[in-house]
């Protein structure tokens, strides 16, 4: 007996805004409260906050003037835990983070219709949304990213992630946060590194989506390097509007496909990171990563000579080290096998974006391993 077949096809709606904003938890600032008043359906909204403790030592009177904020406007919000996280990527490396935010949820009661608040950089908001996006199959989250990179390119998108079998991001999920809250404030307090990795996302959008944005980004190289402000705000707010408006009209938000362009660089900046113990920044690493790509590019004839220079030396300006720590032939082979993880990572297809001009993306799906060979002799200690 033949049974016949259902089938059904839905869509759904999804929604998120990116504020900016000065000072968020200051008394007289309502951005907070009213982005939580326009959520709230009756009775008091529940959140928890997870917070890097890199940002709470650099910043004096961060937790004071969130629990005032909460006494103040405790008519609707009710903070039930505040919880410490170590920063960097040790936030993703130790599931036991993930774990503490679950026991808090637990504990202090906070449902589908509560909140995660994370303050943080790139990978502790990865963390905390993995964390929350898993509890009761998806607790409210917003996030306030505090780095440039986070800002500008981690906080912004769909994901989030911890790193399992010594593999970054190998457990993860797609959840839309609530909200994205760029208070840029928190870069006041940055280490120039943490200033200048952020800036790799920035020109790795400009150079596979916009040159206008890259000869932005080569005009104002200098003074991003000396730490202006008034040259970072905006550098952020287009990269982020760049990224925002790839997940809506990119037509894959969840990466069904094997073609994912923002990772530009990243294949190689992943296993960077991973040879050296995450001693160098997600950003630092991208920036080598894409030099790395470029090179390469360059070496099959795919761009030419003078605009590999012209993007190495804007890298050069705003502060970058691009010599990746390759010195020896197993090392070699090492990074070479992040080809492949990266093909296991993009679900078998291996997709690798290139440029061939500034502001042009070329995807290629095999890789010339002598050539990348000699990229990597080129772009390291190697050499």
């Amino acid at each position: 007996m033949n049974l016949s077949t259902i089938s059904q096809t839905f869509s759904v709606n999804y929604d998120y805004k990116l504020y900016f904003t000065n000072g968020l938890f200051n008394p007289e600032n309502s951005l907070f409260i009213n982005i939580l008043k326009n959520y709230q359906k009756g009775g008091l909204v529940k959140m928890i906050f997870v917070v890097d403790q890199q940002v709470i030592a650099t910043n004096e009177y961060l937790l004071d003037n969130i629990k005032k904020y909460g006494k103040k406007h405790q008519a609707h919000i009710n903070i039930k835990d505040i919880i410490p996280v170590i920063g960097g990527e040790a936030s993703k490396n130790d599931k036991s983070n993930v774990e503490r935010i679950w026991n808090s949820i637990n504990k202090k009661s906070i449902c589908r219709h509560s909140f995660v608040v994370v303050i943080g950089g790139g990978a502790v908001i990865d963390m905390a949304g993995y964390a929350a996006a898993t509890a009761h199959r998806g607790v409210r989250l917003i996030r306030i990213p505090t780095t440039v990179l986070a800002q500008n390119d981690a906080a912004v998108g769909v994901k989030n992630s911890i790193n399992a079998f010594e593999k970054k991001n190998f457990l993860g999920t797609f959840a839309l946060p609530y909200a994205i809250i760029n208070d840029l404030d928190f870069l006041n307090t940055l280490e120039k590194r943490d200033w200048i990795a952020g800036i790799a996302e920035a020109l790795k959008v400009a150079l596979i989506k916009d040159e206008d944005f890259f000869k932005s980004i080569e005009k104002n190289a200098e003074r991003l390097a000396n730490r202006e402000i008034k040259a970072m705000a905006p550098l952020i707010h287009k990269c982020a509007e760049i990224h925002m408006r790839h997940i809506s009209e990119g037509g894959d938000p969840f990466e069904n496909g094997s073609s994912r362009p923002l990772d530009f660089g990243h294949w190689a900046a992943h296993k960077l990171e991973q040879i050296t113990n995450y001693e160098l920044r997600h950003g630092e690493a991208v920036a080598m990563g894409i030099a790395l790509d470029l090179t390469y590019a360059e070496l099959i004839g795919l761009i030419d000579k003078n605009d590999l220079e012209r993007i190495l030396q804007v890298f050069k300006t705003v502060g970058f080290n691009l010599i990746m720590p390759i010195s020896t032939i197993d090392e070699v082979d090492n990074l070479l096998r992040g080809i492949e993880e990266f093909r296991e990572h993009l679900g078998g297809e291996l997709t690798i974006t290139l440029i061939s001009a500034i502001g042009i993306k070329c995807d290629v799906h095999e890789v010339d391993r002598d050539k990348m060979r000699e990229a990597i002799t080129l772009r390291s200690l190697k050499s």
